[in-house]
């Protein structure tokens, strides 16, 4: 069974909220009471939090399908109904949202404690004391609950490791994780045996620092050869890069210079990676042809600027100095960072215009009003009680909505869309009275 996940499509359904009560208050010698009716509770959230004791995205692997609970229907006496309870889905720090069906970047999740609304609760419906004015005293409708968002999401995640093993494939990095720390990878002879990335935690002295062992890379990674893109999307968020060169290769065309040489080639095709401080691994020096390649290489590697380390992964050769250096990077990374703290999230409201909707003409018969409002007031609506459609009406009259339709040139007959054209609510249009329901059509008078 895996272990870590780091791609998933969670679907996410907020709560929908409740219903608004239509109540006349009922007392002994008081016939005329006057509405009583309470608002209908909020549907619950749907949110992702940034949870540092979580590293994988298995349990959504598993569950993919996450719904908050709906908002409680208003009561008689003024009562409200209940707030539907948010849902926090907690996600490992470097989590990059999107949306399933664009692609679109939604928000990368970054820094605990980092909270983000994936989909929001349904607003609650007025009850008919809310809806009481002067002119209508007493109504004899309450507006329904709006749905909640319903969205499929793309959770990928950047591993955030503090070091990157980089190496071709069976260059011994996920060996070189099992002897520096306590993970245990699977291990094999044959090229990508590392399919997703393994962590480990490893202490060097005061400082402890967790290494991701990532798939290896072949010549053409950076343009998604292989595993190359799985690779390179998590050396991304690394602050050290190591790296592991296989002194042990018989592969014709293969030596360590040659490796190192066309790993950084894909690095910086990849970009952003530039500024990520270097190590060189030297690995399976237990081997006495490797050992002696290793003091071969190593001068021409040093030559380059780089420190260079003979070690095994097989028998702990040269691990603890190699553990030491790799803290010693990471800590002199850390210090050069401002505190990490919770990315402060802006969510900027769609422009809608200074009308708040917009009117078009699709063809001859046939209209189309979109905004959020008049939308949000057609799921509001009980298409069973006139008084509530009458109600509608109004709303849209003083908007404006009827005003814009006869200056597109609607006409008795005429379809009117509120909403999407697929999807959205369909009304014939009557002059003197506006929009009438055309009654179902598919769904909740809805086009099929």
């Amino acid at each position: 069974m895996a272990e870590f996940v780091d791609h998933v499509i969670l679907h996410v359904k907020a709560g929908d909220g409740g219903n608004g009560c239509a109540s006349i208050h009922r007392e002994k010698f008081k016939p005329l009471g006057g509405p009583d009716g309470g608002n209908g509770g909020r549907g619950g959230d749907v949110l992702l939090e940034v949870d540092p004791n979580t590293s994988t995205l298995l349990d959504y692997h598993h569950r993919p399908h996450r719904k908050a609970a709906g908002g409680k229907q208003g009561m008689g006496a003024n009562r409200d109904g209940a707030t539907g309870e948010d849902v926090i889905l907690a996600v490992p720090n470097g989590t990059v949202v999107k949306d399933a069906k664009t692609g679109e970047v939604l928000v990368d999740l970054v820094g605990v404690g980092t909270r983000y609304v994936a989909a929001r609760g349904g607003f609650g419906g007025l009850g008919n004391a809310a809806l009481a004015t002067s002119k209508r005293k007493a109504p004899g409708f309450a507006l329904l609950g709006e749905p909640g968002d319903e969205l499929d999401l793309v959770l990928e995640l950047k591993t955030v490791a503090d070091v990157a093993l980089v190496g071709f494939p069976n260059a011994g990095k996920s060996s070189l994780v099992a002897a520096l720390s306590a993970a245990k990878p699977k291990i094999a002879d044959y090229p990508f045996t590392t399919l997703i990335p393994n962590l480990g935690v490893v202490t060097a002295g005061e400082i402890v620092f967790t290494v991701a062992d990532v798939p290896g890379l072949i010549p053409g990674a950076s343009e998604g050869k292989g595993l190359g893109h799985e690779f390179l999307r998590h050396v991304e968020r690394c602050s050290t890069i190591v790296h592991v060169l296989d002194c042990a290769t018989i592969e014709p065309g293969r030596d360590p210079v040659t490796d190192v040489e066309v790993i950084e080639a894909e690095l910086a095709a990849y970009g952003r990676l530039q500024d990520r401080p270097r190590l060189v691994v030297l690995n399976k020096v237990d081997v006495p042809e490797a050992r002696e390649l290793a003091d071969l290489v190593r001068p021409m590697l040093e030559e380059r600027g780089l420190r260079v380390f003979e070690i095994s992964a097989a028998s702990h050769e040269g691990l603890t100095p190699l553990a030491y250096a790799m803290g010693e990077m990471v800590a002199r990374d850390r210090a050069s960072r401002p505190v990490e703290e919770p990315t402060r999230l802006v969510i900027r409201p769609k422009q809608l215009g200074e009308a708040g909707f917009a009117v078009r003409r699709i063809d001859e018969t046939t209209f189309q009003v979109t905004g959020e409002k008049p939308e949000r007031w057609i799921r509001q609506t009980d298409f069973t009680n006139d008084e509530a459609v009458g109600y509608l009406a109004d709303r849209l009259e003083r908007l404006g909505v009827e005003a814009a339709l006869i200056e597109a040139g609607v006409h008795q007959g005429a379809e009117v869309v509120i909403g999407p054209m697929e999807g959205g609510y369909v009304f014939d249009w009557r002059p003197s009275t506006g929009p009438q329901s055309t009654g179902p059509r598919g769904t909740d008078n809805r086009l099929a």
